[in-house]
């Protein structure tokens, strides 16, 4: 029982940070259909972002966090200026701004790894605590992770049903032709998504910062489990998204129980593929 509860704590803590990640990944391909596999090396570059301002420049972290969800925002809706809108302009079809996608996640990865090279940066004036609930054992960061996700989780489900940029989202979301044609802006509409979608994924980055040091490969991670939570929850849903990514790391923690640690992607694409062939278009759908 105690190794059971322990699996589950472990499990709700990371599944929080796969939904955090796919929440805002989900947010960006259910309303534009753009599969920006760049996600991971804006949100790894914020995390390098936080930790050069921390480290080198010795600003308090908190400061750091905010520019660096600031930068992530603003690298966001670049990459949808320059790359992005001008392919779609042109008819380009969706392989060929997913292969862009791609080489933009493997250009920004490269200079990443020129600039700051192959390491881990970590933050060693950050300390947080291990705190024992009963038989489990979980550390702040864990906890940490549990609630940020929870608060963004709902914050911006209660965005997109009440606020007007909300609204138009839930619309472009549903039927971007309609939405066209009733007024709205769906240019202004992808724009706020990608600024959305990429400062959520520096907050995801922010937790890995802490627990784990910025390195070249956590944009590679954060986007593959984006992904997985996003097809897995349904293409469109905040709340699906959620659920893709808590179950997705609860499945992954129950799977340690027998299997070695790198066993972990296996466990992934085994709940991506039994979704899709159970529920081929994931478990909800709609904001």
């Amino acid at each position: 029982m105690d190794l059971i509860l322990q699996l589950l704590a472990n499990g709700v803590s990371n599944g929080s940070q796969y939904a955090l990640l796919g929440i805002g990944f989900g947010l960006i391909f259910g309303t534009t259909g753009i599969v920006h596999f760049a996600y991971g090396p804006v949100l790894a570059a914020s995390a390098y972002v936080m930790w050069w301002l921390a480290a080198s420049l010795g600003l308090p972290f908190p400061v750091a966090l905010v520019l660096g969800v600031a930068f992530a925002g603003i690298a966001g809706v670049v990459a949808y200026l320059v790359l992005y809108e001008p392919l779609l302009a042109r008819g380009s079809p969706s392989f060929v701004v997913l292969v862009a996608s791609l080489g933009l996640f493997i250009l920004v990865s490269n200079m990443m790894a020129v600039l700051f090279g192959t390491d881990a940066k970590t933050l060693s004036d950050i300390s947080y605590g291990i705190y024992v609930l009963g038989d489990v054992v979980i550390t702040g960061v864990q906890l940490v992770q549990i609630a940020v996700f929870v608060i963004i989780a709902v914050g911006l489900a209660i965005f997109l049903r009440t606020s007007a940029w909300g609204n138009a989202i839930r619309a472009v979301t549903d039927n971007v032709a309609m939405a066209r044609i009733i007024g709205i802006d769906t240019r202004k509409v992808a724009i706020v998504v990608f600024a959305l979608g990429s400062m959520i994924s520096a907050i995801g980055a922010a937790n890995i910062l802490v627990r784990d040091g910025a390195s070249t490969h956590i944009g590679f991670f954060a986007v593959f489990y984006a992904f997985i939570s996003v097809v897995v929850g349904g293409v469109g849903s905040v709340w699906g998204a959620a659920i893709g990514g808590l179950l997705l790391g609860l499945v992954e923690s129950a799977g340690m129980w027998k299997l070695p640690t790198e066993w972990q992607s296996t466990i992934a694409f085994m709940v991506l593929f039994v979704v899709m062939l159970w529920r081929p278009t994931g478990l909800l759908r709609g904001n």
